[in-house]
């Protein structure tokens, strides 16, 4: 038995590594909850065989309805998914696109230093001169030739001297390309979260602005991860994991307030917990009044659990007051909730890029 099982091992080998294409993607189960029942098969109605608590990964075999089979040490079991993230991982690729990636970025630009730059069809000033180019003009680097750059341009290519330009080094990407932000979307399910003028439920907002924010990231070269991305209840304590656990840059809760007793009450505050985090707090507030011209509540320390047991850079924002009517029909159109999310995106560009 060993044996044929050291043989299946070696063929699932092969096929790793010589048949599968270059980006392989592989599927696990992040476990949410402490003490999740792992069972023999998918149901209740199976023996429980394990346990698993919080923050625990598993490869992930096949899913049926609610469940998913994951890969024990020496078995396999079936959970519920109610009670995990799946998280789909990309391996690196192979050094071949490595190679081309990293020579991409090497490329750069010059910019011409002195007026009438003579520019050569060649590397070496035995070659014809095939045009002058004036002081300030910039032109791409198509090679290197020793002391010479080859450069193109609108029109023009040719080799110039490197003493008569000076280096335009690529500019380094900053912003929000490749960092993940998890949006922790506030309540869900059986939790309803605060109920606004006319009995809309908090929750139901923060799906609007959750999912428009996930977009609007993601167009800009974000990683995106959302605890709660279905209407159910997700306790504190997965979404506290589910942060700490992923390679996290930014944690934003999404929230409204309510104060019913107060209908006229309005405006949009953002909270942090550990003063590190006061910046974050500060840049995303400030584009989100900028953008909605909504009244500023400003920031403060807020002692939630989302933040205080966050180990990375969180915030939770409370856009705006569902009690006040005015507020609350407006919260509900498509171009207000816009510019929510264009002051939260501005926002996290400008902490990114400081």
């Amino acid at each position: 038995m060993r044996l044929k099982r050291s043989i299946i091992i070696w063929i699932g080998l092969f096929f790793t590594f010589f048949i599968i294409p270059d980006t392989i993607y592989a599927d696990k189960a992040v476990v949410m909850t402490d003490q999740l029942n792992i069972r023999g098969g998918p149901g209740t109605d199976f023996d429980i065989i394990g346990q698993a608590n919080t923050t625990d990964i598993f490869p992930i075999i096949s899913e049926q309805n609610d469940w998913v089979e994951i890969e024990l040490d020496d078995q396999t079991g079936w959970v519920l998914t109610e009670y995990i993230t799946i998280e789909q991982e990309a391996e690196e690729q192979p050094a071949i696109s490595q190679q081309t990636t990293e020579q991409t970025t090497k490329s750069e630009s010059i910019i011409i230093q002195y007026d009438h730059t003579q520019l050569r069809e060649g590397p070496s000033t035995d070659e014809k001169i095939t045009q002058f180019v004036d002081k300030g003009a910039k032109f791409k680097v198509v090679s290197e030739d020793d002391d010479w750059y080859e450069i193109s341009g609108d029109d023009v290519s040719g080799y110039v001297s490197k003493q008569l330009v000076k280096t335009d080094p690529p500019t380094t990407p900053t912003g929000l390309k490749n960092k993940t932000i998890v949006i922790d979307a506030g309540h869900g399910g059986k939790d309803v979260g605060a109920i606004g003028a006319t009995g809309v439920y908090e929750k139901d907002v923060v799906d609007l602005t959750a999912k428009q924010l996930e977009q609007e990231l993601g167009m800009l070269g974000a990683n995106v991860l959302i605890t709660r991305p279905e209407d159910k209840f997700i306790s504190l304590g997965s979404r506290i994991a589910f942060s700490n656990v992923m390679e996290t840059d930014a944690f934003i809760s999404i929230h409204y307030n309510s104060v019913p007793e107060l209908p006229s009450v309005s405006g949009i505050e953002t909270y942090y917990y550990s003063e590190q985090n006061k910046r974050l707090a500060n840049e995303i507030q400030q584009e989100i009044i900028k953008e909605t011209e909504a009244n500023s509540r400003g920031t403060a320390q807020g002692d939630f659990a989302v933040l205080r047991q966050n180990f990375k850079p969180a915030i939770l924002i409370e856009l705006g007051f569902i009690s006040n009517p005015d507020d609350e029909a407006l919260l509900g159109t498509t171009a207000y909730q816009q510019k929510i999310v264009s002051g939260i995106a501005n926002g996290l560009r400008k902490y990114f890029s400081n």
